[in-house]
Parts: structure tokens; C-alpha cells; sequence
């Protein structure tokens, strides 16, 4: 028997039924839980100091490393996951990015890591060394965006084929074919999920200070998370990969779009009215249910999928506290 646990937290999870947690303020720190197969209550068992606010975090496939992404402070960091699944020692590399690292991930094969960065329109690209949890380089370092996009989170589709792209300031959806061999990306499409209908512009990145600017005189300006305009947020693929659906924020909606079984190709579908500023969802290992959390409704709502056209029907909403933003599903025997 499977019994499925939803947590609304920056939550990473990993081996040995632990959750790694991200305190984005002083002092920056994860917290390791432990959680419990029975009822999911998580009991803290580590801590460890983070070189930065981290905005995202996963682990790789083996367990054993912490893979984090701050915004604010352009780079990300590595951290070793001891065998009893804990998280207790500082970063074991720390890489500088372009600006505004958002999200960071390892491929399937666990030969990769990818690494968007809004603020400068790119994605970097890693070999990844899963015994010691080196990152180097690949050749070449960085694919870019298309401009004024923003590209934040990913998801790769089940055949680790392909890497899916959602651009926080368009809504736009890229899709990434992955040389199986190198590991590095191509462009091979660009798909919409935020219809012309819906009258938004193009959204605006929350600059923060360029380091290299005089003290005093930084000229870029702070933008509000709140102006009107697209806010795309989330991106997730069903594990059959028939269906990919995105989060955005200003109009509160989730897209559903198609998957075309051999070209990986996304075609927009619709949108579904959601939680208010839907910032953070996630579908079950079955690909049956998706879970959308409400940044600023205080409540998830979950959604049973539709098997044959990714049709979301709501099941029920839940209150689950404040700034809702982050889910993470726990398989636990």
C-alpha cells in the first residue's frame, strides 16, 4: 500500500524517507526532516548552513547530494546527504551563475545538471559526477533563451528526451531535445500557455542589485512581484508524458497542454480557473491527481486527471496556512 503525503513547503526529498527544507532568511539554513510513514508528521533531525537564500532545491537520483539555486545571489550550491539521509555539513561546491539562478536539476540519466537563469536568459548546462558530486562545465557551458522570456522551472519528460522550459515573463513553454551523449540542448520548439485572450503583457523580473555596482548607485530599479502582467510559475509533465500543465499567477490559471507521443511536441489545450497566485504544483507518481497550491488563498486544491485528454476535474481544496508556494508527494511503504 502506498499512502501519499502533500507538504507545502520548499521541500526537496530524499532517501530514507527525509525532506530537506529551505529558510530563505538570516540565518540561510536546510532543515532535514525525518517523515514519518505513518501519518507524514516530520520530526527535525539535521541542520546545515546554506551559502545563500535559495529559491529552489532537488536532489539527483542517487540521494546522496542537495542541489540548490538562489535568485538574489546568482549561483548555485552542492551539498552532501549523509547514508542516514541527513543534511549536515556546508556545501561541498558552490558555482557562480548568470543572474538570477531559479531552478536547478539533474537529468534521468543522472549524468547532467541544468540550470535556469531568469534574469539572464540562459540555461546552463553541467556534467555531474554522482560519486562526488562534482559539477563541470559542459561544452558548451549555456544554451540562451529567446529574450525577454525569463526562463524559471523545468521538467523532463519521462523518455529523458526532452527538456520543458516555462518563461516566467511570457508563459511561454520551450522545449530542449537532449543529446543523450553530451547531455547539452537544442531548442526545438516554443509553445504558448497563456492565451491572447487573457490581455496580458509581458511580465517584469524582480531585479535585485548588481554586486558590481558602486555602493549607492545601483541603477537598476526594484520591480513589484505584483505588477500587472504574465507571472508564469510552475511547469510539470504526467509520467506517462501526455500531458504538461503550467501555473500563472496574475490570472490564477493552470494550462493544459498536450503531448505529442514522438516529436515530444506541446500543443496548448486550455486553461482551468485555480487557487488564487497558483505558485507551486505537482502531480502523483501514478499521474492521476495534480496538487495546486494558492500563494494567496491559504489552500491547495488537487485535481484528478483525466487518463484520456489531461481533463482536470477538482477533487477537493484543503487549508494549509499562509503563502502557500511549494508541494512535494512522498511515496512512504
Amino acid at each position: 500500500m502506498i499512502r501519499r503525503q502533500f507538504l507545502n513547503h520548499r521541500l526537496a526529498c530524499s532517501r530514507g524517507h527525509h525532506g530537506h527544507s529551505i529558510l530563505r532568511s538570516k540565518p540561510f539554513t536546510v532543515i532535514t526532516y525525518a517523515i514519518d510513514p505513518e501519518n507524514g508528521i516530520l520530526t527535525q533531525k539535521a541542520t546545515a548552513p546554506l551559502p545563500e537564500s535559495m529559491v529552489y532545491a532537488s536532489t539527483e537520483a542517487s540521494g546522496r547530494f542537495l542541489l540548490t539555486a538562489s535568485y538574489d545571489g546568482d549561483k548555485i550550491a552542492v551539498m552532501p546527504i549523509t547514508e542516514a539521509g541527513l543534511v549536515s555539513s556546508e556545501a561541498i561546491q558552490i558555482a557562480p551563475t548568470g543572474r538570477n539562478a531559479h531552478c536547478v536539476r539533474a537529468d534521468l540519466s543522472n549524468k547532467f545538471i541544468y540550470v535556469t537563469n531568469l534574469g539572464g536568459s540562459q540555461i546552463l548546462q553541467y556534467r555531474f559526477d554522482s560519486r562526488t558530486g562534482a559539477l563541470t562545465p559542459n561544452d558548451p557551458p549555456l544554451v540562451k533563451s529567446r529574450p525577454d522570456n525569463g526562463p524559471r522551472h523545468m521538467t523532463l519528460s519521462p523518455d529523458n528526451k526532452y527538456l520543458y522550459v516555462v518563461h516566467q515573463l511570457t508563459g511561454n513553454i520551450a522545449q530542449f531535445s537532449i543529446d543523450q551523449t553530451k547531455g547539452t540542448l537544442t531548442e526545438v520548439g516554443y509553445t504558448g500557455s497563456v492565451p491572447a485572450e487573457s490581455g496580458l503583457p509581458p511580465g517584469h523580473a524582480r531585479v535585485t542589485a548588481d554586486p558590481k555596482a558602486t555602493p549607492g548607485s545601483n541603477p537598476l530599479p526594484t520591480i513589484a512581484d505584483d505588477k500587472p502582467g504574465i507571472r508564469a510559475a510552475d511547469i510539470q509533465v504526467t509520467p506517462n508524458g501526455k500531458y504538461l500543465y503550467a501555473s500563472e499567477r496574475t490570472t490564477s490559471k493552470i494550462a493544459l497542454l498536450s503531448v505529442a507521443p514522438i516529436s515530444g511536441k506541446p500543443t496548448y489545450v486550455r486553461n482551468y480557473p485555480t487557487e488564487t497566485q497558483p505558485r507551486g504544483i505537482k502531480i502523483d507518481p501514478m499521474g492521476k491527481y495534480l496538487v495546486v497550491s494558492g500563494e494567496k488563498s491559504d489552500r491547495l486544491a488537487v485535481y484528478k486527471i483525466n487518463q484520456t485528454d489531461g481533463d482536470l476535474v477538482l477533487v477537493g481544496r484543503y487549508p494549509v496556512g499562509k503563502d502557500a508556494n511549494w508541494i512535494e508527494i512522498v511515496d512512504v511503504p
